[in-house]
């Protein structure tokens, strides 16, 4: 059956969006589904599926169900959540400035920006409070907070990690100088290692000043990303339990820029765009 898409990225965080309000069943199988529409060459393209359907709890208006290119579902992904705020105005399902969206990280509540002709600029999501506790993260460590800990490689590299949940979880890692080998060998090794029940995103990133830094993500599920909101956001809380920047900073990914803020009410706020690229259809 031919069915529609809109294909959305958040920084060149690229996903293939369907449309699954009027008819929630419109995907039945999302996680086979998507490693094949997700594949760069014999399909759509992207680093996974996102599935825009009606809330089934109380407090939020919409859901987001999202599926990595390997078929994993993830909890939680802060670029892509922006490109459904996106969807959801230049649909007209949405005429208000606020909304709610249900995700497996629970409601995060969105502020849009629009331009003088009423169309969507950028957004303003609350990612929530970050969790630290190692084992709720999850992480193998019995500690309040997982700070500065050793994490030894497969392949004998060594480094110090600070391990923050953004509803998923995220290895953050300081370095000098963040180079290719750094993401496509030890961050894939990272996922994977023993400390990480769950598997892990890892961000390698670089302090240029107190209100200003560089990251590479290798995303659990995915490979490296040109983007990832809930990294960027783990990565100004790790910046912070580390004390080397301040608690508002520009975060430099490869496909742009995104200004979090871990605000005094221990929530954590995330600003940036969202870009819909074509629509089409497929048979899936």
């Amino acid at each position: 059956m031919l069915t529609e898409f809109t294909k959305m990225h958040g920084l060149g965080n690229d996903y293939i969006y369907f449309d699954c309000i009027a008819n929630p069943n419109l995907i039945p199988n999302p996680e086979k589904v998507a490693p094949g529409l997700s594949d760069r060459h014999f399909g759509i393209g992207g680093d996974g599926i996102v599935l825009i359907l009606k809330a089934d709890i109380d407090g939020a208006d919409y859901r987001m169900r999202m599926f990595n290119s390997d078929g994993s579902e993830a909890e939680m992904c802060g670029n892509a959540i922006r490109c459904v705020a996106k969807y959801l105005c230049d649909a007209k399902y949405l005429t208000s400035n606020e909304v709610n969206i249900q995700t497996g990280a629970g409601i995060k509540h969105i502020e849009i920006t629009r331009n003088a002709a009423g169309q969507f600029e950028s957004a303003c999501v609350d990612m929530g409070i970050p969790e630290l506790n190692g084992l709720f993260i999850p992480v193998n460590i019995d500690k309040e907070q997982v700070v500065g800990e050793l994490i030894t490689l497969s392949n004998g590299k060594e480094y110090n990690f600070t391990a923050v949940s953004m509803g998923n979880p995220h290895a953050v890692i300081f370095v000098d100088e963040i180079s290719d080998e750094h993401i496509l060998q030890d961050g894939a090794l990272a996922e994977i290692h023993d400390l990480f029940p769950n598997k892990i995103n890892v961000e390698f990133v670089r302090i240029i000043s107190p209100t200003e830094v560089e990251m590479r993500v290798w995303e659990r599920g995915a490979g490296e990303t040109l983007a990832c909101g809930t990294g960027a956001s783990a990565v100004a809380v790790a910046c912070v339990l580390n004390k080397l920047t301040a608690h508002k900073i520009t975060v430099h990914l490869l496909g742009g820029d995104l200004e979090i803020e871990w605000g005094d009410n221990d929530h954590v706020y995330m600003t940036g765009p969202a870009t819909a690229a074509y629509q089409g259809t497929v048979e899936v």
